[in-house]
């Protein structure tokens, strides 16, 4: 149910000690240096943008648009805030709930993952779930996403993984795709695995990754397989010698281009060891 749609909207000033985060919402709300900004932002403009809300059956309110600045309101003392009360069902109010926070310019790989299962879950129970993947228009208060229906479906597999490897993935410790062939590991597989790259200080590529998934759905996937893909070289990990373009310049004419110097550096060093081997023959 878009909220620009809906007529049933009422602007309210709530009591704080009313209002109820979303049942289960994946955004995290962190005690950090940006909300310390908004707690000082609260506490000196007040709450410039309404929370948007809707009605429970005991009295209270569940917050669907205003985490932030709720937690900053209950850190700053204040009693109430204003808000903008819609009469959603909880399908409605997640779908909205969502689509008011996926453009947010910050934000994790499991928050993508949870809210997009949250709403593929509310879209499902509303028979509409075929439309995940189309832009949606159900938030007055934002532009939704742009991610294309198999990247929304990418994301909804990361909430297949073991908390660990999905904080190693918001922690960009392991990219998006390869994390996506992992969450087809079955649950002690994926223990396993966590097991290994903490031992091992590592984490899998993406051709590691497929190798541990194809052996997962085949059933011969072991702990020493795990350590033995593992322990396979990576190509960005073989060591490298590199040198500044400046450094060399004064080695060689103006005229040279870097690929140039290159090339002459590899024929100066391969003369040098044809007279080094000439002269052990001696």
């Amino acid at each position: 149910m878009p909220l620009n749609n809906t007529k049933e909207v009422q602007a309210m000033q709530l009591p704080i000690q009313k209002l109820r985060p979303f049942e289960n919402h994946p955004f995290q709300v962190k005690d950090d240096d940006e909300m310390n900004q908004l707690v000082w932002s609260v506490l000196t403009q007040g709450v410039l943008t309404p929370l948007v809300v809707r009605p429970l059956e005991n009295g209270e309110y569940e917050v669907i648009s205003g985490h932030r600045r709720l937690h900053a309101c209950q850190k700053a003392g204040i009693e109430t805030v204003p808000a903008l009360m819609y009469a959603l069902d909880r399908d409605a109010a997640a779908i909205a709930l969502v689509d008011s926070n996926i453009h947010r310019e910050k934000i994790l790989p499991s928050e993508k993952a949870f809210a997009y299962k949250l709403k593929m879950d509310a879209m499902s129970h509303q028979g509409t779930s075929r439309q995940l993947g189309e832009k949606w228009s159900v938030s007055q208060l934002s532009e939704v996403g742009t991610d294309s229906e198999r990247q929304i479906h990418r994301y909804i597999r990361l909430t297949e993984l073991i908390p660990q490897i999905l904080s190693m993935v918001d922690a960009g410790k392991i990219a998006l795709t390869p994390a996506v062939e992992l969450s087809y590991l079955t649950e002690q597989e994926q223990q396993d695995l966590l097991e290994t790259m903490e031992s091992e200080d590592c984490t899998p590529s993406l051709s590691q990754a497929v190798q541990l998934k194809k052996l997962s759905q085949s059933g011969e996937l072991t702990m020493d397989k795990i350590f033995e893909i593992l322990r396979e070289p990576k190509a960005n990990q073989q060591e490298k010698i590199s040198f500044r373009v400046e450094d060399l310049r004064k080695f060689f004419p103006k005229s040279y281009t870097p690929a140039r110097i290159q090339e002459r550096i590899l024929k100066l060093l391969e003369a040098d060891c044809r007279k080094r081997q000439r002269a052990q023959e001696r």
